[in-house]
């Protein structure tokens, strides 16, 4: 008979969608650590089952519109933030795709959104990255800056898209495609979802790489956006180049 150790680690080393056949295995063991070790497993499940009926939830616009070919979601990331670029992710996922744990990229964690950054990269049919830097921003305004990286990242997809799901908003320069703007789409289209991760990742690799250049802000940590330190060191050492000086009139002579 396999001792409970033994036990612990086949269900330990065993994915998630194959336990249901090893639990059968079990399920006669009357020994109390088997047992436990067969409810953890059974949580495992159906935690991967509420996953994956999730998902499905979030594809309802991809197959309302899966008929009429390429399918691009589209996001940007950056609005907020005194200081550093606007991104746009425009992704276009396989028609049978089978990435879990998609989602606004605000309710996952750093980890969770590099993880999710490659499988995306690995697995998407295209994804394209737009960007308006700070001067753009201060000259155009936000919301015209992005537009500007929508249509950026979706000129940078190496397939034509038929069909835009955009988060909130309908782009201009891209009136000759079929747009659908969805309130809160990040959370409602994994499209949508796959391309505020992309966006979301990139822009904070970029701030890093700015923290390095610019130390006295802390865009490592607060990416650009005000937080009091931030507040502080721009109070302090006034504005350095990647800050969009149409933002910062509250927190500093102009």
């Amino acid at each position: 008979m396999e001792s409970i150790a033994e036990i612990r680690d086949r269900i330990r080393n065993t994915e998630t969608g194959c336990l249901p056949e090893l639990i059968a295995e079990y399920v006669d063991d009357s020994r109390d650590g088997v047992q436990k070790l067969l409810y953890s497993a059974e949580k495992r499940v159906s935690a991967l089952r509420a996953e994956q009926e999730r998902t499905e939830k979030m594809k309802r616009y991809e197959h309302q519109y899966e008929g009429k070919g390429y399918i691009c979601g589209i996001d940007e990331v950056g609005r907020g933030p005194l200081a550093g670029p606007v991104l746009a992710g425009a992704v276009i996922l396989p028609a049978d795709c089978d990435i879990l744990y998609l989602n606004d990229s605000k309710q996952l964690s750093e980890k969770k959104r590099e993880e999710l950054y490659d499988i995306i990269m690995e697995k998407a049919v295209a994804t394209g990255i737009g960007m308006s830097d700070p001067q753009r921003i201060d000259e155009i305004n936000i919301l015209q800056a992005d537009y500007e990286a929508m249509a950026q990242a979706v000129g940078k997809l190496k397939v034509q898209p038929d069909v835009l799901l955009i988060d909130a908003v309908h782009i201009p320069q891209l009136e000759r495609f079929e747009q659908v703007s969805i309130i809160k789409g990040d959370a409602k289209s994994i499209s949508i979802a796959a391309a505020s991760i992309i966006a979301k990742v990139t822009r904070d690799r970029l701030m890093k790489e700015l923290d390095a250049k610019y130390p006295e802000y802390g865009f490592a940590r607060n990416k650009g956006y005000g937080s009091a330190d931030h507040i502080a060191a721009l109070k302090k050492y006034g504005p350095c180049p990647i800050h969009r000086r149409s933002f910062i009139g509250h927190f500093i002579p102009q």
